[in-house]
């Protein structure tokens, strides 16, 4: 007796993921790099940037709304330093356009798809990656399994467009990257203290926000963490003052 035949669905899905493991790779070792400019994280990275075509993960270093938020910031930043407009793609109503603004992502450049589920803001994710017209999608999704990602970073690839998933912390406190993913890069980001302000008379509170940037996990590299300066109106990190005082007097020293 003949087995039934797979459902047209499913056969599709598998075909996906195929396609998905054969190109895996492909999008971290050639082709269009997001480099960050700064030679202490672009270093560190495989391909001296963020894959351009490929998909890129980022969570809360810790439970609580200040280490998601820079996260938000974080991925923002990114999408801000691709040329046209961003596809976010909302799990919930609670980002800030001014905030988003403060880190080089201007209003006039986001269209939202308020969606109510994961499936659904994967889903979303998934056609304007396809699309291939788009500087960047961005989605938030808690609960998103290893065919999922696979499914994304296909499309970014076939899109030739940069895919940025925030993982959300799920009720209990999951950790968010704890479940394997097709993503290129996965990092976790979280608030660090402020750098001293420039001030004769410095004063508590007022520096420069700061960010601890710890990358999880890179396809053909070694994971890392920096402490960076928040991104700035352009969407651009720097090292924190004290850092760069110090990077000068080596390059002198030697």
């Amino acid at each position: 007796m003949k087995p039934n035949p797979l459902p047209s669905e499913r056969l599709a899905a598998l075909r996906a993921e195929v396609r998905a493991i054969e190109s895996a790779g492909r999008a971290a070792d050639g082709g269009e790099s997001l480099a960050f400019g700064i030679e202490a994280i672009d270093s560190r990275l495989a391909n001296g940037g963020l894959a351009a075509a490929a998909l890129h993960e980022a969570a809360g270093d810790r439970p609580g709304l200040p280490d998601e938020a820079v996260a938000i910031l974080f991925l923002a930043s990114l999408a801000a330093r691709r040329e046209g407009n961003v596809l976010w793609a909302l799990a919930r109503r609670d980002l800030f356009a001014p905030a988003l603004q403060q880190s080089g992502l201007a209003p006039e450049r986001l269209l939202y798809a308020e969606c109510g589920r994961d499936e659904e803001v994967l889903a979303v994710m998934e056609e304007g990656l396809r699309h291939g017209g788009l500087a960047a999608v961005v989605g938030e999704a808690a609960r998103v399994t290893m065919a999922a990602t696979r499914r994304l970073q296909l499309a970014a690839e076939e899109g030739g467009t940069m895919a940025l998933l925030l993982k959300r912390r799920r009720r209990g406190g999951e950790e968010p990257l704890l479940l394997p993913s097709a993503a290129v890069t996965r990092w976790r980001i979280g608030v660090a203290p402020s750098s001293p302000p420039l001030l004769s008379v410095p004063a508590a509170g007022i520096g420069r926000p700061c960010w601890r940037l710890t990358l999880a996990r890179q396809r053909g590299g070694e994971p890392h963490q920096w402490i960076m300066e928040a991104a700035d109106e352009t969407g651009r990190l720097a090292l924190p003052a004290g850092a760069e005082r110090r990077a000068g007097e080596e390059r002198r020293a030697a």
